[in-house]
């Protein structure tokens, strides 16, 4: 693997938790390059010929083995898009860890469009994380539109977590899932905005199966005169069950915009949305304040556990 400096390798530790170079398979991406790569027996990685991205295949049966594909981004005014495609064979279970880290320092916006496609096989199971970050005092935005397609075939399961905690500017955040009989979606989304941050989420889940089931839920918190919209949607196409859940808390001069989208074309589709925006309870202030925390550090203390 290439050396890499100390800013990209704290993007790293950020956005995947990788303290030095990860065991099984990877693909390190930085400033549109591809710095480090290694394939095992059960997963491949190949660089895409027509776009720029990867296609990752892992092998039906792997299990308790993992693919890393974090990218970090340090040049202002870069700007890129990359397709990366999951294929995961039957009876998988396996960890994929993405993620992506600008340091802005400069006065043009850099940007980094992330679309990826997931081909679940039948009963496979994989848990995803993907953690964006910002950082830099540059006055150039850092622009994170990830685009996430899931295709679940039947008897599969995914798991995701999507966290974006601190220093983007801008983000379009988009999920689209399709799942077959007895398949199974988990996502777990944590946001926080402030100063003029603006983050929209959109999801899109199709229940096409008997069987099928999906529970997405975002905490999010915007600060400041920071902008959040949360836009699901779940078809129910099937006898199917499916829940959605938005939780926030509102600061300072923040917005905050809840959409739920319930569509049932079964009559056997039980479909829940739930809702909450507000501000901090004062009573959970005081009772911190009351153990020797000053405000500031009650509302940080109370947030972290949030999002946590």
């Amino acid at each position: 693997m290439m050396k890499l400096d100390e800013t990209q390798l704290r993007l790293l530790r950020e956005v995947a938790d990788l303290h030095k170079v990860p065991e099984g398979a990877y693909n390190i991406r930085s400033n549109s390059q591809s710095v480090g790569r290694n394939s095992t027996a059960n997963i491949e990685i190949v660089s895409k010929e027509d776009v720029s991205g990867l296609e990752i295949r892992i092998k039906p049966g792997t299990k308790h083995e993992s693919v890393h594909i974090p990218v970090v981004m340090t040049e202002s005014g870069l700007k890129e898009v990359v397709y990366n495609d999951f294929f995961i064979g039957e009876d998988a279970d396996v960890v994929i860890v993405a993620g992506c880290g600008i340091d802005n320092c400069g006065n043009q916006d850099s940007q980094h469009d992330g679309i990826h496609r997931f081909f679940v096989g039948r009963n496979a199971h994989i848990r995803y994380v993907e953690k964006h970050y910002g950082s830099g005092d540059g006055k150039g935005k850092r622009i994170l539109n990830p685009v996430t397609e899931v295709y679940q075939e039947e008897g599969s399961s995914v798991e995701m977590e999507m966290v974006q905690i601190k220093g983007v500017d801008d983000t379009e955040r988009t999920t689209i899932a399709e799942l077959a009989a007895g398949a199974r979606l988990v996502v777990r989304e944590r946001l926080m905005t402030h100063g003029d941050q603006r983050a929209l989420s959109t999801y899109d889940v199709r229940l096409n199966g008997e069987g099928a089931s999906a529970d997405v839920v975002s905490r999010s918190v915007a600060r400041d005169r920071s902008y959040q919209k949360f836009d699901a949607k779940l078809l129910g196409n099937a006898p199917c069950s499916g829940h959605t859940e938005c939780d926030s808390i509102i600061m300072d001069q923040g917005r905050i915009l809840a959409v739920p989208g319930l569509e049932a074309n079964d009559v056997d589709a039980a479909l829940v949305h739930e809702a909450a925006i507000g501000k901090i309870a004062g009573d959970q202030i005081i009772k911190l304040m009351t153990l020797g925390l000053t405000e500031q550090e009650a509302e940080e203390q109370i947030i972290n556990g949030f999002l946590k």
